[in-house]
């Protein structure tokens, strides 16, 4: 059976937005059968901020951190790989591994920052690390959970901040001229500049999203 992951912002000693990752920990290891630790313990990382990844299993927790960064905005290459149902975050992860390397593969240069993967029939799914969501006017959407998309933290902070969010099942053409970013619990919410050879446009509202984030 594959571990479970959470993937966190740790900020002078504190998870930040903890009380999102036990909510959906609980979840996970109720579904799938393991021992929920109730807690995720840190220890050693009183200054600054870093990003910790916790592994649960039958055997416990194991903890490990590197350094905190944010992109200014990141670049999607849409890729072959398909996207195969992912509802709890675990570390049977070889689709966006796979996928991430595709990305990465685009075009001469150093390639797209991450990819987005579709479903079997053509809707838009998630990315590798973050999940996908765009503005429709004043209203934020994001792909239905019913594709089998990890139900993300960041989602989860998301539609506290905004309401629900507005779940669609799209192709990716109905991306075209909408303001697009991505959003994880460990980095928060960054813009989309271009997937594929399409330029994104920007929105003012998703930088302001990104200030509210870590509340």
């Amino acid at each position: 059976m594959p571990n479970l992951i959470e993937t966190v912002r740790i900020h002078h000693g504190r998870i930040l937005l903890e009380r999102l990752h036990l909510a959906r920990l609980e979840r996970s290891c109720r579904a799938l059968g393991l021992p929920n630790p109730g807690s995720l313990p840190v220890e050693g990382l009183e200054d600054g901020d870093a990003i910790g990844r916790f592994e649960v299993s039958a055997g416990g927790v194991s903890f490990s951190s590197r350094p905190w960064s944010v992109p200014e905005a990141v670049t999607l290459a849409v890729v072959a790989e398909p996207h195969r149902p992912y509802p709890h975050k675990t570390t049977d992860r070889e689709q966006f591994d796979r996928a991430l390397e595709q990305a990465r593969a685009v075009g001469a240069g150093a390639g797209a920052d991450e990819p987005l993967l579709l479903t079997a029939a053509g809707e838009v799914a998630e990315c590798a690390r973050w999940g996908l969501f765009w503005w429709e006017e004043e209203e934020v959407c994001g792909p239905a959970l019913e594709l089998g998309i990890l139900p993300g933290v960041g989602r989860a902070r998301l539609a506290e901040l905004v309401g629900p969010i507005s779940a669609r099942r799209v192709r990716l053409e109905a991306l075209a001229g909408r303001s697009v970013f991505l959003a994880n619990a460990a980095r928060g919410v960054v813009p989309v500049s271009r997937i594929g050879e399409l330029d994104v446009p920007s929105s003012p509202s998703t930088a302001e999203l990104a200030s509210r984030f870590w509340g």
